[in-house]
């Protein structure tokens, strides 16, 4: 049996080796490292993908999102409500721009941000909601826009792990999560579902003012060469992961089709186990693109059972070992232990497998069997 990896991207590279370093060698041929010619035909490539009106690339993910809040104008003090189930990066961008971060719980079922949480947060100092596509699946959209509107509020999507999932609105109409709110921000960090070489992200959004004040923004301000027009920063996507990316693209959503079937091989080898609750998906559709394939271990060591993987060579993780609300950085006297209670449940029950695009049966075989075998 092949080695198993929490991320194969060797095996995946080799697949795709000479359109890859053909890509690659074009940027080296024509040096064009910075907002080359590969970067605008990624960015259009993407759009078109998305049905997106506008793609801005970036540097990363991170800044994605810093940069979208940037783009709205939200003041210091404003607050911004997100889940407090997810990586620091949501939060760390709000508190960054001095902003108030408000965190609440999520729903146990999807561990995407609660809907009633997010409605009983809201006061007349919210501004914006930063719902998170957790794992790879879709939040409620429908009810968080509904929500945003009935307020008068920003949706900025944070997208970094679910970028070519579908969200079906209750009037039936399909759309990339991404271009549901008003912005949203992306991850094309190696290990995401989209993944360059090094760092990268892009910013996506369907207003025309707003992109424009984007592309300013992450270009030092400039819209012209030395004339600054807006507060910026310097956080481009570089020709190389374009390139990177543009030849990965197209194999997108071959990706998340090999990703829901290998997670369904996971629910299928866990059903019946009353110690193991497994991620709920359509299988019919693309509402879950599974950037990482989180179990919750019920009744049972989930620490002895991440040992017990490890020892047998099968990586695994814990995504999120600790609440944000309990983070350091980001302890307030605003939050009571009582207003989490699935966060605080969560932490204390996930458990991550490996999920890539190159996960075959013999491995999926092996690591299920490790699984049940510690929780008989």
């Amino acid at each position: 049996m092949k080695k198993i990896q929490m991320v194969d991207l060797k095996s995946q590279y080799e697949k795709i080796k000479t359109t890859v370093d053909a890509s690659i060698q074009e940027v080296l041929d024509t040096n064009t490292y910075i907002n080359g010619p590969l970067v605008h035909q990624f960015q259009k490539n993407l759009e078109d993908y998305l049905g997106a009106k506008h793609v801005i690339p970036c540097a990363n993910g991170t800044d994605a999102l810093q940069i979208a809040m940037m783009g709205l104008d939200l003041k210091p003090g404003d607050e911004v409500i997100t889940a407090d189930f997810t990586f620091a990066a949501t939060v760390e961008v709000i508190a960054l721009l001095q902003l108030t971060p408000v965190l609440v719980d999520v729903d146990m079922n999807n561990m995407n941000i609660d809907i009633e949480a997010l409605k009983n947060a809201i006061t007349p100092k919210t501004k914006a909601i930063v719902p998170v596509h957790l794992f790879g699946r879709a939040a409620n959209m429908d009810a968080i826009m509904e929500i945003a509107a009935e307020h008068n509020l920003y949706v900025i999507e944070d997208n970094a792990q679910a970028i070519g999932a579908d969200y079906i609105s209750k009037s039936g109409v399909k759309s990339k999560v991404g271009v549901i709110g008003h912005v949203a921000a992306t991850s094309f960090f190696p290990s995401k579902n989209l993944g360059c070489y090094g760092d990268g992200g892009a910013i996506f959004t369907n207003d025309d003012k707003l992109a424009h004040i984007i592309r300013g923004i992450v270009n030092h301000g400039m819209y012209e060469r030395y004339h600054h027009d807006v507060v910026g920063v310097n956080s481009r996507l570089d020709s190389i992961q374009a390139a990177v990316l543009n030849a990965k693209l197209p194999l997108l959503d071959e990706y998340n089709t090999a990703r829901r079937l290998a997670a369904t091989k996971y629910n299928a080898a866990f059903a019946g186990n009353k110690k193991i609750i497994t991620p709920e998906f359509d299988v019919d559709q693309n509402d879950h693109v599974f950037h990482q394939y989180v179990l919750r271990v019920i009744d049972a060591d989930r620490n002895g059972l991440m040992q017990h993987l490890l020892d047998k060579g099968i990586p695994c993780a814990i995504y999120y070992p600790i609440p944000l609300h309990s983070q350091k950085a980001y302890v307030d006297v605003r939050y009571k232990e009582e207003q989490f209670p699935v966060t605080n449940q969560l932490v204390q029950e996930v458990i991550a497998l490996p999920m890539h695009t190159e996960l075959d049966d013999e491995q999926i075989k092996f690591i299920t069997d490790s699984v049940i075998e510690f929780l008989k």
